[in-house]
C-alpha cells in the first residue's frame, strides 16, 4: 500500500506540473504577462501540491515520519486545492473553459482538488493537526488577497472577475471576507480528518512512537 500511494502521489505531481506547463505555454502563446500567470491561486495552489507531494514522496522513500511542520504543509496545501476546486466550480465555471475542453483545466480545477482532498482523508501516514493551527493556514491566502487587491487598485490587474475593485471595494471587501471565512472553515475541516485512519499507509510513525516509549522506559 505504502508503494501504491507514493507512487500514485508522484505521478500527481508530475501531472500537475504537466498541465501548469501547457496552461503558461498556451498564455504565452496570447502574450499573456508571464508573472501575472502564477498571479492566480489555481496555479500557485496546484504548484503548492505538487511540492508537498514530492516532499511526502521523498520523506517515504527515506524511510522515515514526514514530520509536523511537513504535515501542516499538507494541510495547508489541501485547504487551499480544496477551495481552489468549490471556488471554481460554483463561481467561475460559467466564465472559464467547459468540461472536457482543456485537460490541463480539468487537470487543475477539478480532479487535483477531488484526489488531494481524498488522499487527506483516506490515508493515515500524516500528524494530528490541532485546531489553534488553522490561523497558519489563513496567513497565505490573506498575503495573496492583499497583493490582488493592490495590484487593482494600481494597475488594474485581477486574477478573477469578483476581486476587480470596478464592482465596488465593498463588493470586494464582502468576497475577500467570504474566502477567509471559507478557508477557515476547511481548515477546521482538514484539522478534524487529520484525526482519522481509515487506510493505514506504514507503521513508521507507530514505530517512531514506540521507540520513543522504550527510550523513555529504558532511561
Amino acid at each position: 500500500m505504502r508503494i501504491f500511494v507514493n507512487t500514485l502521489r508522484l505521478v500527481v505531481a508530475v501531472v500537475i506540473v504537466a498541465a501548469v506547463a501547457t496552461d503558461l505555454q498556451g498564455a504565452l502563446r496570447n502574450d499573456f504577462v508571464f508573472w501575472n500567470f502564477f498571479g492566480y491561486f489555481t496555479n500557485q495552489s496546484n504548484l503548492l501540491v505538487a511540492v508537498v507531494l514530492t516532499l511526502t514522496v521523498v520523506a517515504a522513500i527515506g524511510d522515515r515520519p514526514s514530520g509536523r511542520r511537513l504535515d501542516l504543509f499538507r494541510g495547508a496545501a489541501t485547504v487551499y486545492i480544496a477551495t481552489t476546486g468549490l471556488v471554481y466550480n460554483t463561481l467561475l465555471a460559467d466564465v472559464g473553459q467547459a468540461v472536457g475542453e482543456s485537460w490541463s483545466n480539468d487537470v487543475v480545477h477539478r480532479w487535483v482538488p477531488l484526489y488531494v482532498v481524498l488522499d487527506w482523508v483516506l490515508f493515515s501516514d500524516r500528524s494530528r493537526l490541532f485546531f489553534r493551527e488553522v490561523w497558519w493556514f489563513l496567513v497565505y491566502p490573506a498575503v495573496w488577497l492583499v497583493v490582488v487587491v493592490v495590484r487593482g487598485a494600481t494597475d488594474g490587474w485581477v486574477p478573477y472577475p469578483f476581486l476587480d475593485p470596478v464592482s465596488g471595494y465593498g463588493v470586494v471587501a464582502l468576497y475577500c471576507l467570504g474566502v477567509a471565512v471559507f478557508i477557515g472553515l476547511m481548515g477546521i475541516v482538514v484539522v478534524a480528518l487529520s484525526r482519522l485512519r481509515l487506510v493505514p499507509v506504514s507503521g513508521r510513525r507507530a514505530g517512531g512512537r514506540a521507540r520513543g516509549r522504550r527510550v523513555r522506559s529504558a532511561r
